[in-house]
Protein backbone atom coordinates (compact mmCIF):
# COMPACT_ATOMS: atom_id res chain seq x y z
CA UNK A 1 0.00 0.00 0.00
CA UNK A 2 1.68 3.24 -1.21
CA UNK A 3 2.17 6.25 1.53
CA UNK A 4 1.43 10.23 0.61
CA UNK A 5 4.84 11.63 -0.67
CA UNK A 6 3.93 14.58 1.26
CA UNK A 7 2.20 13.91 4.45
CA UNK A 8 3.26 9.93 5.42
CA UNK A 9 -0.59 9.04 5.16
CA UNK A 10 -1.79 5.51 3.96
CA UNK A 11 -3.50 5.60 0.95
CA UNK A 12 -6.82 3.48 0.66
CA UNK A 13 -7.38 1.34 -1.97
CA UNK A 14 -8.82 2.84 -4.98
CA UNK A 15 -7.78 6.42 -3.64
CA UNK A 16 -5.01 9.08 -4.30
CA UNK A 17 -3.58 10.15 -6.95
CA UNK A 18 -0.05 9.02 -8.81
CA UNK A 19 2.00 11.88 -10.39
CA UNK A 20 5.26 11.24 -12.23
CA UNK A 21 8.08 13.83 -12.69
CA UNK A 22 9.53 14.36 -16.08
CA UNK A 23 12.84 12.40 -14.81
CA UNK A 24 11.05 9.02 -14.05
CA UNK A 25 10.74 9.72 -10.42
CA UNK A 26 6.93 8.47 -8.84
CA UNK A 27 4.62 10.71 -6.54
CA UNK A 28 1.63 9.49 -4.16
CA UNK A 29 -0.65 12.29 -3.07
CA UNK A 30 -3.87 11.21 -0.65
CA UNK A 31 -5.33 14.94 -1.45
CA UNK A 32 -5.42 17.68 -3.13
CA UNK A 33 -4.38 19.65 -0.63
CA UNK A 34 -0.78 17.07 -0.16
CA UNK A 35 -0.23 17.68 -4.06
CA UNK A 36 -0.65 21.51 -3.78
CA UNK A 37 1.55 21.74 -1.11
CA UNK A 38 4.08 19.74 -2.60
CA UNK A 39 4.35 20.64 -6.33
CA UNK A 40 2.74 24.33 -6.27
CA UNK A 41 3.99 25.67 -3.26
CA UNK A 42 7.09 23.70 -2.70
CA UNK A 43 6.85 23.23 0.69
CA UNK A 44 9.17 20.29 3.20
CA UNK A 45 6.81 18.14 4.58
CA UNK A 46 9.14 17.77 7.45
CA UNK A 47 8.22 21.51 8.77
CA UNK A 48 4.49 21.53 7.86
CA UNK A 49 2.82 21.47 11.12
CA UNK A 50 0.05 19.15 10.08
CA UNK A 51 1.96 16.39 8.21
CA UNK A 52 2.74 12.70 10.02
CA UNK A 53 6.15 13.16 8.46
CA UNK A 54 6.25 16.67 10.82
CA UNK A 55 5.11 14.46 14.07
CA UNK A 56 7.32 11.55 13.84
CA UNK A 57 10.43 13.63 13.07
CA UNK A 58 9.85 15.73 16.18
CA UNK A 59 8.64 12.87 18.00
CA UNK A 60 5.44 13.78 19.34
CA UNK A 61 1.88 12.56 17.62
CA UNK A 62 -1.29 12.59 19.38
CA UNK A 63 -1.45 9.17 20.41
CA UNK A 64 2.20 10.00 22.29
CA UNK A 65 0.28 12.86 23.85
CA UNK A 66 -2.08 10.40 25.33
CA UNK A 67 -0.12 7.46 26.00
CA UNK A 68 2.32 10.05 28.32
CA UNK A 69 -0.58 11.47 30.45
CA UNK A 70 -0.52 8.94 33.31
CA UNK A 71 -4.45 8.83 34.19
CA UNK A 72 -5.78 8.98 37.40
CA UNK A 73 -6.42 5.94 39.62
CA UNK A 74 -10.26 5.30 40.35
CA UNK A 75 -11.22 4.89 43.98
CA UNK A 76 -14.52 2.40 43.96
CA UNK A 77 -16.77 3.51 46.53
CA UNK A 78 -18.21 0.81 48.99
CA UNK A 79 -21.84 1.48 49.68
CA UNK A 80 -23.33 0.30 52.27
CA UNK A 81 -26.62 -1.51 52.41
CA UNK A 82 -28.63 0.03 55.02
CA UNK A 83 -29.91 -2.28 57.75
CA UNK A 84 -33.63 -3.47 57.76
CA UNK A 85 -35.61 -2.41 60.82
Amino acid sequence: MPKCSFCGENLRRGTGKMFVHTDGRIAYFCSMKCEKNMLKLRRNPNTTVWTKRFSELKGSSKQDKKEQKPQPEKKEAKKEKPKGK
